[in-house]
């Protein structure tokens, strides 16, 4: 028979070791010393792209000659000294997570060392005005910091180290978006598929910890402002489908193109990136330096100011300039510099809405923005929920939750029609080559229930 749970004997229990709040103390002060790291890594980069404006408005042409030097020594210094910190930095998260990783491979993908080598790289990329955003290195930064607790904890510990990656992992998201939401969804979407039910509750302390100090320096407030979205009708049904169709097979083809382009398997290109990685820098930084020309600077580094503007009202870009964007962003990340892809393809689905809404001639030009923003992002990562709730926190975007679910959730149906996972394929890739193997790496299927004994025969 179930007896009603004991107050006093409970807490006697939890009071009783103070080697187990010692544990828990310190892992929550990691996760306030992962936000530290993102809120610091956030303010360089700013710092830095303010530099790089600085530098394009006075010298516009300079870029040709800054852009591709900066970008082949961001290329050569992460392949010979820290080959780990290149790319996004979610995939490898995900791969220090891959059960077939072997646990004492882990610092490949997550240390200390790699923290502070994607922090310098990544605003390096933002000196050089490359189309990177901060927010998926930023998820690397926070695992390398608080998995260097492991070291602190006990021995007998219930806190092991996917759980810390996975905290940290989640805090860098809450503190980079400033949205403690999304970092927690995206601990279970896209990180972890599910919480340890004895460790859940002090990681998502210490997720909102994180989300708490930058908070704390940046102030609650939306990252693009909010949005005024008037009374969603029938009217809007055709231009938030179009929107969402058209993320969708977008998100799809680009997800597509970086698997083939990081993975090997883009043909000759590829193989020429290969021989010549510092010529294939030097020339993708030259292009990146282009398209920002001739795009007046919009494309360079993350695009956030493009996608404030917009939904403001107060600038209207072309559909040329999300094709232009979208190149670039393909260009940066096939080049394997640290930088990550959240905030670029926020700004592709922001240029999407913004062109329906054109061709529209809808007034729901701002509504139309923040579900293209959901409907790409989910396309690209397939991670529906962490897209919509990612904008719906960045926009104070609470009246349209149902219409950001419906355009991320359609948006990621269309795309797995079109590509892989983009961050499950090229995490399997790097865990082939972690362990020597030429071949894709897959979780291994679990084990089949093994039958019953066979029951003796009762009949005489």
């Amino acid at each position: 028979m179930d007896h009603e749970p004991d107050f006093l004997e409970h807490l006697r229990a939890e009071l009783s070791s103070g080697r187990v709040w010692l544990d828990r103390a310190i892992v929550l002060g990691y996760a306030i010393l992962a936000g530290l790291f993102v809120v610091g890594f956030t303010l360089a980069s700013d710092w830095v792209f303010a530099r790089f404006h600085g530098l394009y408005a006075r010298w516009p042409w300079a870029v040709l000659v800054t852009t591709p030097l900066i970008t082949t020594g961001i290329v050569w210094c992460t392949r010979r000294f820290f080959p780990g910190a290149g790319g996004s930095g979610i995939p490898q998260i995900k791969a220090a997570l891959h059960p077939a990783l072997p646990a004492q491979r882990r610092f490949v993908f997550a240390s200390l060392r790699l923290t502070l080598a994607k922090i310098g790289l990544g605003a390096a990329g933002f000196a050089a005005g490359l189309s990177i955003g901060r927010e998926g290195p930023s998820v690397q930064v926070a695992a390398g910091v608080m998995q260097h607790a492991r070291r602190w904890l006990s021995p007998n510990t219930g806190i092991d180290a996917r759980a810390l990656l996975v905290a940290g992992g989640a805090a860098g998201i809450a503190a980079a978006f400033n949205a403690p939401l999304a970092g927690v969804v995206f601990a279970i979407e896209e990180l972890s598929g599910r919480l340890e039910a004895r460790s859940s509750g002090l990681i998502i302390t210490g997720i909102v910890l994180a989300g708490l100090v930058a908070v704390s320096v940046f102030g609650n407030v939306s990252y693009f402002g909010v949005i005024r979205v008037p009374r969603l009708g029938w009217d809007a049904f055709g231009p938030g489908l179009l929107v969402a169709l058209l993320s969708g097979v977008a998100g799809g083809l680009f997800a597509r193109l970086l698997i083939a382009s990081l993975t090997g398997t883009a043909g000759r290109f590829q193989r020429w990136r290969a021989r010549y990685p510092l010529r294939f820098a030097a020339i993708v930084g030259l292009a990146i330096a282009v398209i920002g020309l001739v795009t007046g600077g919009v494309t360079f580094g993350a695009g956030s100011e493009a996608v404030k503007q917009m939904l403001q009202g107060h600038d209207e870009l072309t559909p040329l300039y999300t094709v232009l964007k979208f190149v670039a962003t393909w260009l940066t990340a096939w080049t394997g510099v640290p930088g990550g892809i959240f905030a670029p393809s926020l700004s592709i689905g922001a240029g999407i809405g913004d062109a329906v809404a054109g061709f529209a001639h809808s007034d729901l030009g701002p509504a139309l923005i923040a579900m293209g923003m959901a409907g790409f992002l989910a396309a690209v990562t397939q991670a529906p929920l962490t897209a919509f709730i990612i904008v719906m926190e960045m926009v104070d975007g609470h009246a349209m939750v149902l219409s950001l679910m419906a355009a991320a959730m359609l948006a990621s149906l269309i795309s797995r029609m079109i590509s892989r996972p983009l961050y499950d394929t090229l995490a399997e890739h790097m865990v082939g080559r972690a362990i020597g193997s030429t071949e894709p790496v897959h979780p291994p299927p679990p084990e089949a229930p093994r039958p019953p004994p066979p029951q003796p025969d009762p009949s005489p």
